[in-house]
């Protein structure tokens, strides 16, 4: 495959938009079906779990997360934070709740993490906001068994960021688990003349610091207890395809404890929606690493 520098600025741009790489229905639809799923997905979440809606975490107004908590007495809750995608610049924690409907009657507690979405975030910010929520979840709810991480798409982007964060700028050092990457993007060089930096605009010097391919070092120093999960959808492009398998393999090279998981019959947009669905693939991937299967 060619190298995305040597890729015209079109390619670069289908190659950038899942939407255009689904075999299910044309790109409109698909994301209009994908928002659709997860606001259907959160409201069944939010009918199952007690929830505390709109808990901030920071003084600014974006800087608020949602918690679905099991009915249970138990102490024994893992925690999965949640970041969701949207390219930093679409969706919300709002209908980011759907994965709590099967983890729920499993015991396990889910957060949705609120972050300043691009024009009015940019992409330092939005670094900054999921990192303090990680470490706000932690002082909330220090009794947890597991701190867990999962993002999809530009969210898969900021949890490999929080993994690669230097925790000594900070009040606490979370100990995450496992996280679970899902179709992320880990070098974000390749978007910089895509419609994707139109509203981020990011110069190279802002797009290379926040590009967790450049950061494994800071990832193994802070995370190395962390089973990473690289998780990529069959029907994703080839460059976002190449990005996770690329990323696994940095981090493979590097001793850490990973694994690449190339989910079939999947898109962008359904490897994620799938987490509604206590059979799913990775739903059961990630309740064995909690101890819940």
């Amino acid at each position: 495959m060619t190298h995305w520098t040597k890729m015209s600025k079109d390619e670069l741009e289908r190659q950038y938009s899942p939407s255009r790489w689904s075999h299910r229905m044309s790109a409109d639809d698909v994301i209009k079906a994908h928002v659709k799923a997860l606001k259907e997905g959160t409201e069944r979440a939010r009918g199952l779990a007690q929830t505390l809606l709109n808990v901030p975490y920071g003084q600014e107004d974006g800087e608020k997360l949602d918690v679905y908590i099991p009915r249970t007495n138990s102490l024994d809750m893992p925690l999965v934070i949640y970041l969701h995608g949207g390219y930093w610049q679409f969706l919300s924690k709002d209908e980011s709740g759907f994965m709590a409907v099967p983890l729920i009657d499993k015991g396990v507690v889910v957060v949705a993490v609120g972050y300043d979405i691009a024009p009015k975030g940019n992409m330092d910010l939005m670094v900054s906001q999921v990192r303090r929520s990680v470490v706000s979840v932690i002082q909330q709810y220090s009794h947890i068994s597991g701190l867990y991480i999962c993002g999809h798409s530009a969210g898969a982007h900021l949890a490999a960021m929080v993994l690669s964060t230097d925790w000594s700028q900070y009040s606490i050092a979370p100990q995450i688990k496992g996280a679970f990457l899902i179709s992320g993007i880990y070098d974000l060089l390749p978007i910089l003349s895509t419609y994707v930096n139109e509203p981020l605009k990011m110069t190279e010097e802002v797009a290379l610091r926040n590009s967790p391919s450049q950061l494994v070092p800071q990832l193994k120093l802070s995370s190395s207890g962390c089973h990473v999960v690289v998780a990529v959808a069959e029907n994703d492009s080839p460059e976002f395809r190449k990005q996770s398998e690329e990323y696994y393999k940095t981090l493979q090279e590097s001793g850490l404890n990973v694994t690449l998981e190339d989910v079939p019959n999947t898109d962008h947009f359904s490897v994620v929606e799938l987490l509604v669905d206590g059979e799913y693939h990775l739903t059961k991937l990630l309740l064995k690493m909690m101890g819940k299967s």
